[in-house]
């Protein structure tokens, strides 16, 4: 692919992964061909901060983990109130590695 599609994309989208993924994820776009720029420009990739925001706002329902994927988990702060509470700290922290992750790995099923 050319390398100024990829660093278009790679500025509109840093934010949605960890800083040394994008060197990985860089390298890797400009090996693919043009033909899955389709498919990866139609990606939804979720917003670290606007989880950390739900997770601060409603967290001790749970929902933010509903929203990254991890339902079971998701249950079991819903049944606990957030684990009464230290849970729900606990994921103000990693809600954002979290997220940044998941983006990651529907970026590799996209490329690899």
């Amino acid at each position: 692919m050319e390398a100024q599609k990829v660093d278009m994309f790679i500025m509109s989208n840093a934010k949605y992964f960890e800083s040394y993924q994008i060197n990985a994820i860089r390298e890797r776009l400009i090996a693919i061909d043009d033909s899955r720029w389709a498919i990866l420009s139609s990606v939804q990739l979720q917003d670290p901060t606007m989880n950390l925001i739900i997770s601060v706002l409603v967290g001790h329902f749970g929902i933010d983990r509903f929203i990254v994927g991890d339902t079971g988990v998701g249950i079991a702060k819903l049944l606990t109130c957030g684990g009464l509470g230290i849970w729900t700290i606990v994921d103000w922290f990693l809600i954002m590695g979290l997220t940044r992750d998941r983006n990651m790995k529907k970026i590799q099923q996209l490329l690899y």
